[in-house]
């Protein structure tokens, strides 16, 4: 069995300090925590819209403008955080962590980073083809629409953005439970991924 190297052996007691060269750029850090309130919200809105009655006034006249709002400006934090992500030196694997552990974090989080900006997207698409939507806004400002309107299309784009949302919904659960197994249940040093994002 492998052992772990004596200087890795006292990360876990290291204060917040410490951990500097382990750490995340402070601009991925304010990016990945803003981007994670959004989404939550806007998984959560999304359920409450088709949850509510059409009937409901403020579902198309309030709740669907501020969802696609939101979207849009997930999609924008998106791809800042790629391109930084890009540009950025960033900090290796935690030391503590398996080689397997590590390959399937890399995995989710490309799963992620592709899901939160095809889910946008498909929602755009949404907006934009559907020959009754009001248009796609920014927080009040109009965003051109560049698909022509078809319903048929609206239906496969309408398909497409739920099924990435509960797939990026599953891959938030994964990150969640890798990183609570690693703070909490791991016993090997070096192994909680939670201060790198703080």
């Amino acid at each position: 069995m492998a052992t772990v190297p004596p200087a890795q052996q006292q990360l876990s007691a290291l204060p917040m300090t410490g951990w500097d060269g382990l750490r995340y750029p402070l601009s991925l850090r304010m990016l990945h925590w803003t981007r994670a309130v959004l989404v939550i919200g806007m998984i959560a809105a999304g359920w409450l819209m088709t949850s509510l009655d059409d009937a409901t006034p403020w579902k198309y006249g309030r709740l669907y403008p501020t969802h696609k709002s939101f979207g849009l400006l997930v999609f924008g934090l998106v791809v800042v955080q790629i391109v930084i992500r890009l540009r950025a030196t960033l900090p290796p694997s935690a030391p503590g962590i398996h080689v397997w552990e590590a390959r399937l974090s890399k995995l989710v989080h490309a799963a992620m980073y592709m899901l939160l900006v095809a889910v946008p997207l498909m929602g755009y698409a949404m907006s934009s083809s559907y020959s009754h939507s009001d248009g796609v806004t920014f927080f009040g400002f109009p965003v051109a629409e560049l698909l022509p309107k078809d319903d048929a299309r609206f239906a496969v784009f309408q398909l497409l953005h739920g099924v990435m949302a509960y797939t990026l919904l599953v891959m938030i659960v994964l990150h969640v439970a890798g990183v609570v197994k690693h703070r909490y249940f791991d016993k090997r040093s070096g192994s909680d991924v939670l201060p790198r994002m703080l």
